[in-house]
């Protein structure tokens, strides 16, 4: 079976058993603070497993693409190196919420394998939980007893809690898994070695393909466990893994998952595979990297110095650095990869294929800035210094953390000159940088503590701004120093943050109106609304007035419908490749990022202001359409954003059925007019491909018009009530050229007269000619050439100038060029010790130097101490 067949057949298997087959989540993470990529199977559906959200399905199915390169799951620096680690990765998986449970679960799991896959029986294993005392968890007899009835027992095993109890993190779901293994040795080495004892072992041939996850618990955050209200089944199966297992390779790198790349690869080099381990493990790394970078563009997250941008740039580089080091690829090469990529997902991660050109070309401007630092790094290498032929690790640190080196690269460039590196000291630093960076991040969160009882919250935001409701529940979250309290409503009218629109802030108001708290920001968790509050109100229990700050809320929604107003006008602009890229809106400004290869002119967006401002004045009604079938949406033509996460039902906002309609689920106004005008204030670029509009509207508009029209008026007056300021001001620069040109000429003059002056007042001495001199010149540039000028006219030359520009003690140092190269003088060094006196620093070139300073009483100082100079 090809790949394709071996997913389909997953897919199709669990259709044929109820399961609602779904669309992958994208695989960086919205509205989860505890996620930047999704790194499991079962992550989109956390919400349903903490009973936050309704299940619309109680079986479902499908193919996720993961990500695990940082936190708890990081193999990054395992990838490319052994047989089956990989950043990017499909997990197959079925659920069930709250319907079947073990017995169907382990039923299938081992129907599918046998029947469907014809995986030999003798070569599968399954593991248990075998219990836990401390934990007060016995072991999963009735897992036991399911597998006895498919499995002989000398292949069913027991698992601690490390390998056979799943949980989701610190706190929340969990409970006891049992997982099947698959032994692909050969059978020479299971005659010598029992597969049993190499089940968790770490054995490359003895391999997990799936886990059934049996979520019976809840985790608190003092450890404790509680049972679940219903019992949930989330299985994962590595999709690599699995076709390397059909497939009979002993390497996922050898599937039709990964070949055509390394052959491409191998074939561009001039490198077979299989001909060297180092460069062997080079392609393995770039043809696993690619799927990553690619995916995670794709899904809208752009390579950048920070978070999951961090992330990203960070997998792309490695990839370069082993292409550079390894397959002699001086030149960006890994965007090639992505064609390939994009027609082998074809029919199954649509977001890549439509997205081809412009993730190639955003991969492409990433490996051209890489690799002028990579050459940087290499540059700074070959200066550094070692001490007694070791590297400190501080210097390998900088080299990894400023210019992407890996420790590797460092140690194999520091064996060719016979060093070594100071490893401990690397891991030290590292160690330190990691420490740092969790600190800053550190969240602590307390339990959920109950106020009253019920299922899930309801946001009534889209015809409210105050309701009367309850307090569901509440928990302290410690960040930063800073305690705050996250507060669950059992209806709010507070829009969450989302979709780049900020969340609402407001009141919540006792009964009585005579107590409030203030809430502070309102965000998303795992499809629950939280609202963020310094204090909790002193009784909680009762009903509260929820207020949206009315005045923001408004402000924030001109700014909303102005963006989409925007986003349709820069299509009808500059064409349909338009895609956002990236938003955010709020009661003072929007700004939009947009794919687009070129600098948008002054002309295409006077147009597209124009455009945004006859829709405004139109006063086109809002038409929003809730709880549309996706499907039914997509048809009608609406906008969707690539790496957003839609349900079956989705929100339509439309102004004018033939310029503006998109799925959203942000606020807006009710007509066009209400945003008054639309002007743009930058545009500039973001990234590759991606450029930035901010734009103001509403009131923030009115008063950058005031304020142009003030200045407008203030212009006027300093030109004597010009009616044509353009002329006027064109004149007075015409007048600037000029002036400037005399005052040019003029100092020409004083520098040749100067010149002539000082060329009769050099003093000899010990065989060198000594100028040390105070200039009264009006720039920089004019005693620059006066000094250039004099070293043309004298022979072993010293020069110091002292001057004052602008109030300001400034020192000149020139010397003759042969007094540098035969009698070691450097003018950097003596203007650098020059400049203590005036209590400043400088430098420059070994025969040319220049310091500033704060004190102008040292300069005389200077002058006398030039003498001393001369050897």
């Amino acid at each position: 079976m090809t790949a394709k067949e071996i997913r389909q057949a997953f897919l199709n298997f669990f259709e044929s058993k109820q399961h609602h087959i779904v669309p992958s989540a994208p695989i960086v993470v919205k509205n989860d603070p505890t996620l930047m990529f999704t790194n499991a199977g079962m992550n989109q559906f956390k919400d349903l497993f903490l009973g936050e959200a309704t299940i619309k399905y109680p079986r479902v199915a499908d193919t996720q693409r993961c990500l695990r390169v940082s936190g708890k799951h990081n193999d990054l620096e395992e990838v490319g190196i052994d047989t089956y680690h990989h950043t990017m990765f499909e997990m197959l998986g079925n659920w069930s919420f709250g319907d079947y449970f073990k017995k169907e679960a382990i039923a299938w799991s081992w129907e599918l394998l046998t029947e469907v896959y014809k995986i030999p029986k003798e070569k599968l294993y399954v593991t248990y939980f075998e219990g836990d005392e401390k934990e007060g968890l016995a072991k999963d007899q009735e897992a036991y007893d399911l597998w006895k009835q498919y499995v002989d027992e000398s292949h069913i095993l027991p698992g601690n809690k490390k390998d056979n109890f799943w949980e989701m993190g610190d706190t929340g779901p969990c409970g006891p898994c049992s997982e099947i293994h698959v032994d692909c040795r050969t059978d020479d080495e299971k005659a010598l070695v029992n597969g049993a004892t190499l089940v968790n072992a770490d054995h490359p041939q003895v391999i997990e393909i799936w886990n059934n996850v049996f979520m019976q618990f809840n985790r608190l955050k003092d450890g404790s466990l509680q049972s679940l209200p219903a019992k949930h089944v989330d299985t994962g199966m590595g999709f690599e893994r699995l076709v390397r297992v059909l497939q009979n390779k002993t390497s996922n790198y050898d599937t039709d998952v990964f070949q055509p790349f390394i052959q491409f690869i191998a074939e561009k080099s001039g490198i077979k595979y299989g001909a060297d381990e180092k460069t062997d493990i080079a392609m393995r790394v770039m043809a696993d990297h690619i799927r990553a970078i690619s995916f995670v563009i794709a899904d809208g997250q752009l390579p950048s110095n920070n978070k999951a941008g961090y992330v990203i740039r960070r997998i792309l580089r490695r990839a370069v650095r082993y292409a550079y080091t390894f397959l002699n690829f001086k030149e960006p090469f890994l965007n090639q990869l992505v064609p390939l990529l994009a027609d082998q997902f074809k029919g199954v991660f649509e977001e890549l294929v439509s997205q081809q050109d412009f993730v190639q070309k955003v991969i492409l401007e990433e490996e051209v800035a890489f690799l002028r630092t990579l050459s940087t790094g290499i540059q700074r290498f070959e200066k550094y210094q070692a001490k007694n032929n070791v590297i400190e690790g501080s210097f390998a640190f900088e080299l990894s953390d400023t210019f992407g080196f890996p420790i590797d690269l460092t140690e194999l460039m520091a064996k060719e000159k016979g060093w070594t590196v100071d490893s401990e000291g690397y891991e030290l630093a590292l160690k330190k940088q990691k420490d740092d960076s969790r600190a800053a991040t550190a969240i602590d969160t307390g339990d959920w503590v109950v106020v009253n009882a019920d299922d899930q919250s309801e946001f009534v935001g889209y015809d409210d701004l105050e309701i009367e409701t309850e307090i569901l529940k509440y928990r302290k979250v410690t960040a930063k120093g800073k305690e705050q309290y996250q507060i669950v409503l059992r209806q709010t009218p507070f829009y969450a943050e989302s979709g780049g629109q900020v969340g609402d802030t407001g009141r919540l108001e006792d009964h009585s109106r005579q107590f409030w708290v203030d809430i502070t920001d309102t965000k998303k968790e795992n499809g629950l609304t939280v609202h963020f509050a310094d204090i909790l109100p002193d009784n909680l229990e009762g009903k509260f007035w929820a207020v949206v700050d009315e005045d923001k809320r408004i402000l924030t929604e001109d700014n909303h419908s102005a963006t989409h107003l925007l986003h349709a006008a820069l299509k009808q602009v500059l064409g349909n490749h338009v895609n956002q890229k990236g938003s955010l809106v709020n009661a003072d400004y929007l700004r939009f990022d947009f794919s687009h290869f070129a600098k948008v002119t002054e002309e295409e967006l006077a147009q597209i202001e124009v455009i945004v401002n006859q829709k405004i004045r139109a006063n086109i009604k809002l038409k929003e359409q809730r709880n549309v079938p996706y499907q039914d949406a997509i048809d009608s033509g609406v906008t969707a954003l690539f790496g957003e996460k839609y349900g079956d039902f989705v929100r339509m906002i439309t102004f004018d059925d033939h310029f503006s309609k998109e799925l959203c689920g942000g606020t807006h106004v009710k007509a066009t007019g209400q945003i008054g005008s639309f002007k743009i204030i930058s545009e500039g670029a973001v990234a590759a491909g991606v450029r930035r509009i901010e734009a103001i509207t509403a009131d923030k508009a009115e008063q950058f018009f005031l304020d142009q029209r003030k200045e407008i008026a203030h212009l006027k007056t300093l030109l004597n009530g010009s009616k044509d300021l353009a002329a006027s001001v064109q004149a007075l620069l015409d007048e600037n050229t000029k002036l400037k040109k005399e005052i040019e000429k003029s100092t020409n003059e004083r520098v040749e007269n100067l010149k002539h002056e000082i060329v009769h007042h050099v003093r000899g001495i010990r065989g060198f000619n000594l100028i040390a001199r105070h200039i009264d010149l009006p720039n920089a540039e004019a005693i620059k050439n006066l000094a250039f000028s004099l070293k043309g006219m004298i022979d072993n030359l010293v020069l110091v100038f002292t001057s004052e520009i602008d109030g300001k003690p400034s020192i000149t140092v020139m010397l003759s060029e042969h007094l540098v190269k035969d009698k070691g003088l450097n003018a950097s060094n003596i203007v650098r010790e020059l400049a203590k006196e005036i209590q400043g620093g400088g430098g420059g070139q070994p025969f040319y130097a220049t310091a500033g300073g704060k004190n102008a009483t040292g300069l005389k100082t200077v002058l006398e101490k030039a003498e001393t100079f001369i050897p």
